[in-house]
């Protein structure tokens, strides 16, 4: 359920939503993480959901002491109203045992609010790729037959390469088996995927494959991706320093180093 932190609902008709799978490196977070930061968007609201694992924290963009005394949920909303655009963060784990509940309500928020497109930005393994994938970049798209009707030509101008469908049976040749979509390590992706195309929702997927570790690099990857698609930045320039980093990545993997065990 969508509670507002506003005196009165926001209205997200005709926006653009952009939101993480919690997949492989947290890509996708990482990459939300960029676009709220930059573009200093607003949080107008959060999902409350038992879906998510329970969590609070500081605010992760804040600019000054005060602000970062500010607490923050799992799952917050931001806007851009200029930009028409909206952005969920998911901050925490699915619970295992609510993963399709947790998609039927994103699903069902989706529908309510109007959104004119989805945008999930997600990942998988890099070293589960089949070896069709293993060619060229990295990046790779799904979209739903519903935006697919007036995005195919801007999809076709960028040059994205759709995510291939792979044998269910690796290394055997069966031609009573189609090939399937598989996503390995990319969270609730397929299933949302799945769910939005029986909806007839407009949504597309952005993925990249990768491993874990730094998966900062990655994190930019995605978001220049997608920034080739919707234009968000005044400059279409893909340098990193397009992009303003949160000042919670400074805590990504930790404290340094105590000086005293030296």
């Amino acid at each position: 359920m969508f509670i507002s932190s506003q005196s009165s609902a926001p209205s997200f008709r005709d926006f653009t939503l952009v939101m993480p799978a919690v997949a492989v490196g947290n890509v996708g977070q990482l990459a939300v993480d960029l676009i709220v930061s930059t573009l200093n968007m607003s949080r107008v609201g959060h999902i409350h959901t038992d879906c998510l694992i329970p969590m609070a924290g500081n605010d992760p963009y804040a600019s000054s002491k005060e602000d970062g005394e500010e607490l923050h949920t799992p799952a917050e909303v931001y806007a851009a109203a200029e930009l028409k655009l909206a952005v969920l963060q998911i901050r925490a784990p699915i619970l295992q045992s609510k993963t399709k509940r947790f998609r039927q309500l994103l699903v069902s928020w989706i529908k309510s609010s109007g959104f004119s497109r989805t945008v999930v930005l997600s990942s998988s393994h890099a070293y589960q790729r089949d070896d069709q994938q293993l060619q060229g970049t990295p990046l790779r798209y799904l979209v739903t037959p519903s935006l697919l009707k007036g995005s195919a030509d801007a999809l076709k101008e960028m040059g994205w390469r759709e995510m291939e469908r792979v044998p269910a049976f690796p290394g055997l040749t069966d031609g009573n088996t189609e090939p399937r979509l598989c996503i390995p390590g990319g969270g609730i992706t397929k299933g949302l995927y799945t769910d939005s195309c029986k909806e007839d929702l407009p949504l597309a997927v952005l993925l990249v494959f990768c491993s874990e570790g730094d998966n900062i690099p990655d994190a930019f990857a995605l978001a220049n991706h997608l920034n080739d698609w919707l234009h968000l930045l005044d400059d279409n320039s893909k340098q990193p320093n397009k992009w303003k980093i949160p000042t919670s990545w400074s805590l990504l993997f930790g404290n340094g180093i105590p000086p005293a065990l030296f």
